[in-house]
C-alpha cells in the first residue's frame, strides 16, 4: 500500500516507481523519502517561475544541466506541465553519462512524456550545441560539480534565460587559486580567513557562490539566495535563484572585480565574466 501522506495528490505513483523512489509495492524507504522531500521542496520554488514564463509567453523551454536520472525533469513534467492544457513546452535534460540519457529517453517514451528530450552533452558543450534552441526560458543545475555550475551560468546568460535555479556542489577551483597565492596573501590580515587548509576549502566554496551571485547581478538579475532543505538532509544545500529584471549592472560588476583583486583571484576574471559597464541597463 502506497504511503499517500508523503506524495502529492496529483503525483503519478507509477512515475515514482519507475524512478525507484517508490518500491514496486508502493513503499518509501528513508533515503527515498529524503530525496522526494528535496525534489518537492525545490518544485515549490520552481513552479512560480514556470507560471511566470508561461503566462508571459504561452510556452516554456527548460534546460536541466547535469540531469543524472532526470528526477527533476520528470517531476516537473508530471506535477506542472501535464496539468497545463494547451501550453507549448520543452524540457531538455543535459547529461554526460550515455546510459542515463538512454534510460531517461526510454522512460519518457514509455510514459508518453512527449515534451522531454535528453542530450548526451557536457554543460560546456551545450553552450554551442545546435541541438538546443537559441533562447531558453529556465535553466536549472542541481549539484553540478565545481566549474559545471559556472558553465551552466554561462549557458543561461548566452541563452538569455529569464530564470536560473542553481544548487552548487563541490567547488574546488577558487580554493586552488587561493592556495596557490597563499604565501603572498598572508601579508594581508584578511588572509587569515583561509590560512588553514580546511578554511581554504570552506572559504573557497563560500566565496565561489558569492562571486557567482555578483556575476548574475552584474548581468541584470535579481537574486534570492536561501537553503534548499534542512542541513540534516544535505550539506550541499545552498539554493540560488536568479530572475532577469534588467537591473543596474555597474555596482555589482565593480564589487565583483574589487573582490577578485582583494582576494588575489584576479586571474579568474574570465571565469566570473561580467558585461561592459556601458552595456544596456548599466547604471
Amino acid at each position: 500500500m502506497t504511503e499517500k501522506y508523503d506524495i502529492r495528490p496529483e503525483q503519478s505513483v507509477e512515475l515514482l516507481k519507475e524512478l525507484h523512489i517508490l518500491t514496486r509495492d508502493g513503499k518509501l524507504n528513508q533515503d527515498s523519502r529524503r530525496k522526494l522531500k528535496q525534489v518537492y521542496h525545490l518544485f515549490q520554488f520552481i513552479e512560480p517561475l514556470l507560471k511566470d514564463v508561461g503566462e508571459a509567453n504561452g510556452r516554456v523551454t527548460l534546460v536541466d544541466h547535469g540531469a543524472g536520472k532526470s528526477y527533476l525533469g520528470f517531476i516537473l513534467y508530471d506535477l506542472f506541465f501535464k496539468q497545463q492544457a494547451g501550453m507549448d513546452f520543452r524540457i531538455y535534460g543535459i547529461e554526460t553519462r550515455d546510459e542515463l540519457v538512454a534510460r531517461s529517453q526510454a522512460l519518457a517514451q514509455r510514459l508518453g512524456f512527449g515534451g522531454m528530450e535528453f542530450l548526451n552533452l557536457s554543460v560546456a558543450d551545450s553552450i554551442t550545441s545546435d541541438r538546443l534552441p537559441n533562447r531558453v526560458d529556465v535553466v536549472t543545475a542541481l549539484h553540478a560539480c565545481d566549474t559545471a555550475t559556472d558553465d551552466a551560468i554561462r549557458f543561461a546568460l548566452e541563452k538569455q534565460a529569464r530564470h536560473i535555479v542553481l544548487v552548487p556542489c563541490c567547488q574546488a577551483e577558487v580554493a586552488a587559486v587561493l592556495r596557490k597565492h597563499k604565501g603572498k596573501a598572508l601579508a594581508n590580515p584578511l588572509a587569515e580567513i583561509w590560512r588553514h587548509p580546511i578554511h581554504t576549502r570552506e572559504f573557497g566554496s563560500h566565496i565561489t557562490n558569492v562571486l557567482r551571485c555578483l556575476q548574475l547581478e552584474a548581468h541584470g538579475y535579481q537574486l534570492n539566495v536561501t537553503e534548499l532543505v534542512g542541513w540534516e538532509h544535505s550539506m550541499k544545500n545552498e539554493l540560488i535563484i536568479a530572475s532577469y529584471k534588467n537591473l543596474p549592472r555597474r555596482k555589482p560588476a565593480e564589487r565583483l572585480n574589487a573582490l577578485l583583486d582583494a582576494l588575489g583571484l584576479a586571474e579568474m576574471n574570465t571565469r566570473f565574466f561580467t558585461p561592459r559597464t556601458d552595456a544596456h541597463g548599466a547604471d
